[in-house]
């Protein structure tokens, strides 16, 4: 009978049934921060449970680190720097690899764990962490579960499940300039609903999606969360292959059959199908405080929840690009990696950031992402635009690290989320694409990218 990708992996690391009828699912690989990870380790130790298998375990200072150059353990979050020590702490004990906060490797935990190869396709790899989904990019099964869970997968290498359905969202036809995987899944959230995707495992596909490389596909898999989906992933292929080879914690070649097994059979049943017509999709803006509130950045606000509409101070019927911006923010586990900023920095060179900015920051998405970046002078052109350079970290995609934009700003991110307060107190987030944050802070107001790309191209 054929089988789905989601099928092969759930059915090559199912252990057994439990008296409920739930799953055993084995599980490949956990990674830890350092929000959560001291606490779990701390739990099990008290209870004398060791982990099972350190060398499948990894912890990653990300979450509250300050970005802010020659930073160390100090943070701006109050007691934040007991999060970090008794994280390093914890980890030592129980002998797991840790990617400290000045290590060369240091990252964001869904930057990093593909940069060293530690996801690979076929696996399962679990963090406390919604967005693990990124990982899916590389055909792995991967998920963001609680604390306690992790505990449960350190200790016992298994969690229970229930089997989620399986949708297929399938991209066909050409993307236009100026448009990113970033424009896609939101396109998707913003036709099917932020809730589109619940009890789902979603498997990305089609010829837009084989057109992408690696780090566009981590960006459309990141935002799977962000439509309820239990996680998103895509079939891997030679692309996959090749961002791999040579990777730290990757083997040496990928010739064995179960590789090669990892797609979607012909004629493999999916409790849910979706086509989107990719070349229709523009760049893509939010409006509102859910991911499903975003349209085109030259469309016209559409009625929406009050709410919404009163948090954000953006009327029905008004045009969005316009509207004007106090703050940009380039980074996050969606769009921090070298392609991203390669492709913001090339509409900002030569350019200046608008005299109503109040702050601008690129953080990119790991140390070696920053060292790549400066190896091709991007960090020059971001700062002589008027960005600050920063470290890599989670930074301001969320308000939990002591930073903050100034109070009731508005706010044009390349991050995922736009709820209320999601980057401070009454921020009001328009998330969207690295080139139309760039685009924007030139600006000064929600712009679109396509009209810089079409100056830089009559130029050259």
């Amino acid at each position: 009978m054929p089988k789905t990708l989601f099928e092969k992996i759930w059915d090559t690391h199912a252990v057994g049934l439990t008296a409920g009828g739930a799953t055993l699912i084995a599980i490949d690989r956990v990674f830890l921060h350092e929000r959560t990870g001291a606490a779990a380790l701390k739990r099990m130790a008290e209870m004398g449970r060791p982990v099972r298998d350190p060398g499948r375990v990894f912890a990653v200072m990300d979450h509250i680190v300050d970005t802010r150059p020659g930073r160390g353990d100090s943070t701006l979050m109050q007691g934040g720097e007991s999060f970090i020590t008794e994280t390093r702490a914890a980890c030592k004990e129980a002998g797991i690899t840790l990617f400290d906060v000045n290590d060369r490797n240091q990252g964001i935990v869904h930057v990093i764990s593909p940069e060293q190869g530690i996801v690979l396709p076929g696996v399962t790899l679990v963090a406390p962490d919604s967005h693990t989904c990124t990982q899916g990019a590389f055909g792995a099964l991967a998920w963001g579960i609680g604390s306690s869970e992790a505990e449960h997968a350190m200790v016992t290498g298994t969690l229970r499940l229930e089997k989620p359905k399986t949708m297929r969202v399938r991209f066909d036809g050409v993307l236009a300039p100026g448009v990113t995987a970033k424009d896609m899944i939101l396109t998707l959230i913003a036709d099917q609903g932020a809730g589109g995707g619940a009890g789902h495992v979603v498997e990305f596909s089609g010829d837009a999606v084989s057109a992408m490389d690696m780090e566009a596909r981590m960006t459309l898999c990141n935002m799977a969360t962000e439509f309820s989906a239990m996680t998103g992933l895509i079939a891997p292929d030679t692309k996959t292959y090749e961002y791999l080879a040579g990777r730290t914690y990757a083997p040496a070649t990928f010739d064995d059959p179960y590789w090669a097994s990892l797609t979607s059979d012909e004629g493999a049943s999916f409790d849910q199908e979706i086509v989107i017509d990719t070349s229709e999709i523009a760049p893509m803006v939010s409006w509102g405080t859910s991911p499903e509130h975003t349209i085109p950045v030259d469309a016209v606000i559409p009625q929406g929840p009050a709410r919404a509409h009163e948090y954000t101070g953006l009327d029905a019927g008004a045009q969005l690009a316009g509207t004007p911006i106090d703050v940009a923010f380039i980074g996050s586990c969606t769009n921090s990696r070298i392609s991203d900023l390669r492709r913001a920095a090339k509409l900002l060179k030569g350019r200046r950031i608008a005299p109503s900015i109040q702050k601008a920051m690129v953080v990119p998405g790991s140390l070696s992402v920053k060292r790549q970046a400066e190896a091709e002078g991007l960090d020059k052109v971001f700062t002589a635009a008027g960005f600050e350079w920063r470290m890599s970290g989670c930074s301001l995609c969320f308000y939990a690290g002591g930073e903050g934009f100034p109070e009731g700003a508005r706010t044009i991110s390349s991050t995922n989320r736009n709820f209320e307060g999601r980057q401070g107190p009454g921020i009001k987030t328009h998330i969207a694409s690295p080139e139309t944050v760039a685009a924007s802070a030139v600006a000064g107001a929600i712009a679109d990218p396509r009209a810089l790309m079409r100056e830089n191209e009559a130029v050259t």
